[in-house]
């Protein structure tokens, strides 16, 4: 092709060559080729020609003539030009003007001229050639990445299944070329995941599918990275995030609940699960019917109550007082209980287990004597079924006789899981056949669960309470009352004493089970309010915004409220009433640890019985353990009176001072650091204990005691003995503060009492949490014997001030009872009157001193027989008094012996109040000088009767 184009050139040369010779100078056009087809690499200038640009004119070799001076190219926006390389030979070149960019234009067709150089080198007449066309073809160059069409992908599948296709990615490229703008190739850069990616090769599309089945139990989402390669294996800048979540194979059932759920003491009803919903696999339901249960068996005696003790509750509920507490806590007082078997770990509540060895005989002084026609028997039992095809009798109560016979007066019992009462009257209160035993059948009592009976005897009808429910007896047999007798009853706990018809007397009909607060109350019988407030639970099940609930959902708490059932006809409506049952525990200071749930579910269908089975689920509520309060009791710890305010009618209030406080350790964060902080916590006490120190009270001269008044108002009751007194009952700090500062000790013959140490201990939930030890000792004064006669017309305004000299004692020669000289007179009256005037004043600034502090916040009581003592009463002898007078005239002859006696007891005493007289100040003296004026008023309504028998001027 090349050749032949040469050829036809070359004769076109030829034929014309003679005519340039003699013709014009510039005869001819130049010539070029038809059409021009070129290829330029974007971002490069030079465009490749085929055929080669070259121009030819039949002038040649004329100069001008023969010769190609340029290229013109016509087209719009054409980024090229054409440049001559040689004038002579034609030859040229195209070439990019601008930049030339495959994504903007991937071809470019232009017309190309060219022209000769005319007949001058002015260039005059020149001529141009035909228009040629030129076809430019743009190369790609892949200078881009593969971009993904999505920032993220997300699919969801089903577990258990392998996919053919789970969702598609889709990059692209902007390269303007098929090889550099498709995308060849994708791949998963994550590793170790059961995913593969293939191209699909119709389309530039990955698919995405699993290599393995997928569990949702082992892995609910993935999380892989993908990346794209175009064809010139030009990776992807950014990887993209494909999320595929598994979902479980749709089984019906609850989803959205945690199997735990903490609770923290104090903070109310708290919601258990805020996000459950109801998974039916989108049948069509008619109703469904959900119970909630909370499991607090393993809780104290069934579930958290209070663990106060049996009194204290009893009080606490209104019950009646009278009862009578068949198993107290071990002490002195209560010692019968010392041998059983106590379980432990139960926070301070009371329970005995007895495994069939252990019983205890109640002290007579216990028992009620007469239990009259109404009376109550209430206790907590667990008991499971007894061992054998026919088990033996379990005695938990037995009053029966204490020698010769072996008739049981009235008892309660189990029996092959029957619950037996007998109650024999006596033949004198009655002599017909008469109702004796009542029998009750209930599964409660083997199912190895606490629960609290009473029995409420109201003769001949005889009413069981179980946890608050009423049951009638399903058996009554009659009996002939008893004949009376002289013999002696014991009352057993545990078992029944057989003390007659046997050899040795012995117990029998021992109890297998655990039991607590075992009381008996003659008289009267418990009502209906009062059985319930002592059983009650303080924690349970509860309800959120019950207004809040869809009208269609019912809803039915048992009693104890561990026990939720929901209906409802639309699954909507039970989950919203789902997310709202709560948890609550009412109790300041609860028990700690797990309570299980179980929650079981019914589904109805149209036309259907059930249609969808939803399994159980099973949680647990975990109740954290409360911040422990620290119990204080401050105040002063000694306190000073003399033997007269003991003997007064209302004594002395050894606890005036008394505060009672409680602590807790609270930690704040503050600028991220937690720091542990003490808070007063206001609760309340169940009892405070007053023990005597060292020797017990002596009821024949004084006592320790709390005035009737003192507890109106408020749930407290006292006992007391020689040991002490006990507070008790469920009441506030502040009461139990105001009750103990009223508690009074009496001393009406002090005699040589020095001393009385008391200790005080309070107690929160029956000692689960106990103060601090408060010892406080209340010393005794002794006055000694004062003058008789004080003549205050002869003190003057200022009072002398002590100074203590060495004490000297005068032994005074029988002959000088006689009429002694002036001036030795003079002298021994002088030391005798300053011995006597520091005596006194150091005596009454003792008592003073100690009677501030005690007597400023004793509004409501005062001691009439003790005004003298805070009437600031200051006693002045005069020195110089003429001791002639007609007393001392009546006491000359036992004057000497006296004499020697005061000095000696003066000096003790004086020894003794030497600190207190040292650090007395003059301001101190001026306020006594303030209240002399005083003492002519005050002297004859609290006159003390000073024994003035040995008293001297």
């Amino acid at each position: 092709m090349q050749i032949l184009r040469v050829q036809v050139v070359l004769l076109w040369l030829l034929s014309d060559s003679s005519c340039a010779l003699g013709g014009k100078v510039n005869k001819h056009k130049p010539w070029i080729e038809t059409s021009y087809h070129g290829v330029i690499t974007e971002n490069m200038e030079t465009v490749l020609l085929d055929p080669p640009l070259v121009a030819l004119d039949k002038d040649a070799p004329v100069p001008y003539a023969g010769e190609i001076c340029s290229f013109k190219i016509f087209g719009q926006d054409a980024p090229f030009e054409a440049v001559v390389l040689n004038r002579t030979s034609g030859e040229g070149i195209l070439r990019a003007s601008s930049h030339v960019d495959c994504e903007n234009q991937k071809e470019y067709t232009f017309i190309i001229q060219a022209y000769d150089c005319g007949d001058g080198p002015s260039g005059a007449n020149w001529k141009k050639s035909h228009k040629a066309v030129v076809h430019i073809q743009v190369d790609d160059v892949n200078e881009f990445s593969p971009v993904f069409r999505e920032s993220l992908y997300k699919a969801s599948v089903t577990e258990g299944k392998i996919y053919d296709s789970i969702l598609q990615v889709e990059a692209w490229d902007q390269d303007c070329s098929p090889q550099y703008s498709q995308i060849c190739n994708y791949e998963i850069v994550t590793g170790g995941t059961p995913f593969a990616i293939d191209r699909n090769g119709k389309f530039t599309i990955g698919n995405i599918r699993n290599t393995e089945r997928l569990s949702y139990e082992k892995q609910q989402s993935y999380r892989i990275m993908v990346s794209a390669f175009d064809c010139g294996q030009k990776k992807a800048k950014e990887d993209v995030v494909v999320h595929i979540e598994v979902k479980p194979v749709c089984k019906p059932g609850w989803q959205g609940w945690n199997k735990r759920v903490d609770y923290e003491p104090g903070t109310g009803s708290k919601q258990l699960f805020p996000k459950m919903h109801l998974e039916t696999c989108g049948g069509p339901l008619s109703g469904v019917k959900a119970m909630v249960e909370l499991q607090t068996n393993h809780i104290g005696k069934g579930c958290d109550r209070e663990t106060y003790s049996e009194k204290s509750l009893q009080k606490l509920c209104g019950a009646a007082s009278g009862s009578t507490d068949l198993l107290p806590a071990p002490s002195p007082s209560a010692n019968w209980t010392a041998s059983l078997l106590t379980d432990s770990g139960r926070e301070s509540d009371l329970i005995y287990r007895f495994d069939g060895n252990q019983a205890a005989n109640v002290p007579d002084h216990v028992v009620p004597q007469n239990l009259t026609d109404q009376f109550t028997i209430a206790t907590w039992m667990k008991h499971g079924p007894s061992p054998g095809l026919r088990a033996a009798k379990e005695t938990i109560l037995c009053n029966s006789d204490k020698t010769e016979m072996n008739r049981h007066h009235y008892s309660l019992y189990v029996h092959n899981c029957r619950l037996v009462f007998l109650l024999r009257r006596d033949f004198t209160q009655i002599d017909t056949y008469r109702p004796a035993e009542f029998h009750w059948k209930l599964e409660q009592i083997c199912d190895k669960e606490w629960h609290y009976y009473v029995i409420n005897v109201e003769f001949p009808a005889v009413t069981l309470f179980v946890d608050g429910v009423t049951y009638e007896p399903y058996l009554v047999t009659d009996d002939w009352p008893i004949h009376s007798s002289k013999i002696d009853t014991q009352l057993t706990v545990g078992a029944c004493w057989q003390g007659g018809e046997v050899a040795t007397p012995r117990f029998t009909q021992y109890f297998h089970g655990s039991l607590s607060g075992l009381t008996i109350r003659p008289g009267r019988i418990e009502t209906q309010k009062v059985i319930s407030c002592l059983q009650a639970c303080k924690e349970g099940l509860d309800i959120n915004s019950l207004e809040s609930l869809a009208k269609d959902i019912k809803f039915h708490f048992n009693p104890a409220q561990s026990v939720l059932v929901l209906e409802g006809e639309d699954v909507d409506s039970i989950n919203t009433a789902m997310t709202k049952v709560s948890y609550i525990n009412s109790r300041q200071f609860p028990t700690p640890g797990l309570r299980r749930l179980h929650i079981s579910t019914s589904v109805q269908c149209f036309g259907e019985d059930t249609c969808v089975s939803i399994p159980d689920i099973k949680a647990m509520v975990m109740v954290l353990p409360p911040s422990e309060p620290t119990i204080t009791i401050s105040g002063s710890k000694q306190l000073v009176r003399p033997a007269s305010d003991l003997r007064s009618p209302l004594g002395v209030a050894p606890f005036k001072e008394l505060r009672i406080t409680s602590t807790v350790m609270k930690g704040d964060s503050f600028g991220g650091f937690h720091r542990p902080g003490v808070m007063e916590l206001m609760h309340n006490l169940d009892y405070c204990d007053v023990l005597v120190i060292g020797e017990e009270l002596e009821p024949e001269r004084e006592s320790l005691e709390i005035h009737h008044s003192a507890l109106l108002g408020k749930h407290l009751d006292a006992t007391n003995s020689t040991s002490g007194i006990s507070i008790y009952g469920v009441d506030s700090m502040a009461h139990y503060e105001q009750v103990l500062r009223q508690l009074r000790y009496r001393n009406w013959r002090p005699g040589s009492l020095t001393e009385r140490r008391f200790r005080l201990t309070c107690s929160e939930l029956n000692g689960r949490y106990t103060s601090n030890e408060f010892n406080l000792e209340v010393s005794v004064l002794h006055h000694t014997a004062p003058m008789e006669h004080v003549n205050h017309m002869a003190a003057q305004a200022q009072y002398m001030r002590p100074v203590h000299h060495p004490l000297m004692i005068h032994s005074l020669n029988s002959h000088m009872s006689g009429p002694a000289p002036p001036a030795a007179t003079v002298v021994i009256v002088v030391c005798i009157a300053a011995l006597v005037i520091i005596v006194v004043i150091g005596i009454y600034r003792i008592h003073a001193a100690h009677q501030e502090g005690s007597r400023d916040d004793e509004d409501e009581i005062k001691d009439p027989e003790s005004d003298w003592e805070s009437s600031g009463l200051n006693i002045t002898v005069n020195p110089m008094e003429d001791i002639r007078g007609p007393q001392a005239h009546g006491k000359a002859v036992r004057g000497e012996e006296c004499e020697e006696e005061d000095d000696e007891d003066d000096a003790e005493l004086v020894g003794g109040m030497t600190m207190v007289e040292s650090d007395s100040s003059d301001e101190e003296e001026e306020e006594e000088n303030k209240g002399r004026g005083e003492v002519n008023g005050r002297k004859q309504k609290g006159k003390p009767e000073w024994d003035s028998s040995c008293g001297t001027y």
